[in-house]
């Protein structure tokens, strides 16, 4: 049971660090060995826990939108909530916290699609999947706001999540760049407070 539970968590804490280590390296900056030393796991025992770098690249995508997801979820899922309203809340959020980081990193997603997206077909499915989780509930809540009036109705939900997904990873590209969550804001400012209102 003990030996059950010390694997789980150094599987957990390796995707943690792969993520840590994504975000500031890049997948091909960052080693495995890197990643071991990180959380004191030999580097033989990688293999017990994933095949290969690329299927812990895949892993660590995954693992690194499940949060976002979960906060938007909870947000969204409260009773008599506004949605538009959840999803401005939501995005707020993320935007205080690029700022309180001081914009390094971005988005492991938009990160790893311009370094490896077109190149590794492991990891390529895996960003497609996290995206498309991400925007199945972007659209689900821009969908309930349709419902209660508060979005505009001749676009679809769908059109619109994606649009927004797209113009939020160029945001978070140029605020790097720029060091200024001013991109960020305008992106849901324009989308949110204008260009998607009913």
């Amino acid at each position: 049971m003990a030996k059950s539970i010390q694997k789980e968590l150094n599987r957990e804490n390796l995707l943690n660090q792969g993520v840590a280590l994504f975000i500031e390296q890049g997948y091909h900056g960052t080693g495995l060995q890197e990643i071991l030393d990180a959380v004191s796991v030999p580097k033989g025992s990688f293999y017990n826990y994933f095949g290969s770098k690329e299927d812990f690249g895949a892993e660590v995508i995954q693992h690194y939108i499940d949060p976002f997801i979960v906060r938007l979820s909870t947000h969204l899922s409260k009773a008599d909530t506004d949605a538009l309203n959840a999803i401005r809340r939501y995005f707020d959020e993320l935007i205080v916290e690029l700022e309180n980081n001081q914009f390094k990193g971005g988005c492991l997603l938009g990160n790893l699609m311009g370094e490896i997206g077109s190149t590794n077909d492991v990891c390529q499915q895996s960003l497609q999947s996290a995206i498309r989780r991400y925007r199945d509930l972007l659209q689900s809540g821009l969908a309930k706001a349709q419902q209660q009036g508060t979005v505009r109705s001749d676009k679809s939900s769908e059109s619109m999540a994606d649009l927004l997904i797209n113009a939020w990873q160029g945001a978070l590209l140029r605020m790097q760049i720029e060091k200024s969550s001013a991109p960020v804001k305008q992106c849901c400012q324009d989308l949110l407070e204008d260009y998607f209102k009913a």
